[in-house]
C-alpha cells in the first residue's frame, strides 16, 4: 500500500486527521485531494485551496529533501487549535536544513516556503516527534470563535 489515512482521530484530540505518504511525486496531488476531502466535514472558514497549496509545497519539499538509509514516509497531520488550523508535514530530513530562500527570477526551485510564508499566519520548522523534521503552518480564524 502506498498510503494510509487516519479518518477517525480520538474524540478528545485536537487532531482532525492524518495521512502517511510514500516519498513519490504522486503523493503531492494525493495529499491535496485527501486534505480537501477530509477537512470538508469540519467546515473551516479559511480557504481550503490555500491550505491545499501550502500542503503541496511542504509535501514536495519533504519528498525532495527527506533522507534516510531505511525506507521512509512523509506524514501529514492537521489539527484544530481553538479557532486556528495547524498543519504539520514530517519527514526524516535534518531540521537545520529548512530555511526560507529568496531565489532569483530564473531559479526553477526555492519558492515553496515563500508561498507558505505569504499565505499562512505563521509557520515553523524543527525536530519532529517522529524523528527528522517537521514543517508546520497555522491559519488563524479557520473557524468562528
Amino acid at each position: 500500500m502506498a498510503y494510509t489515512i487516519d479518518r477517525h482521530p480520538c474524540e478528545d484530540s485536537p487532531r482532525l486527521g492524518a495521512m502517511t505518504l510514500h516519498p513519490e511525486p504522486e503523493s503531492v496531488s494525493r495529499a491535496r485531494r485527501w486534505f480537501r476531502k477530509f477537512i470538508a466535514p469540519y467546515n473551516p472558514a479559511c480557504s481550503i485551496d490555500d491550505c491545499a497549496l501550502m500542503i503541496s509545497e511542504l509535501v514536495t519539499n519533504a519528498i525532495r529533501y527527506g533522507a534516510s538509509e531505511d525506507p521512509w514516509v512523509v506524514r501529514v497531520e492537521w489539527f484544530r487549535q481553538g479557532t486556528s488550523l495547524r498543519v504539520e508535514v514530517h519527514n526524516p530530513g535534518f531540521p537545520a536544513s529548512v530555511r526560507l530562500r529568496h531565489p532569483d527570477a530564473n531559479d526553477a526551485h526555492g519558492r515553496g516556503l515563500l508561498l507558505v510564508d505569504s499565505i499562512a499566519d505563521s509557520w515553523h520548522s524543527g525536530p519532529s516527534y517522529l524523528g527528522g523534521t517537521v514543517v508546520s503552518f497555522v491559519v488563524a480564524d479557520a473557524w468562528p470563535a
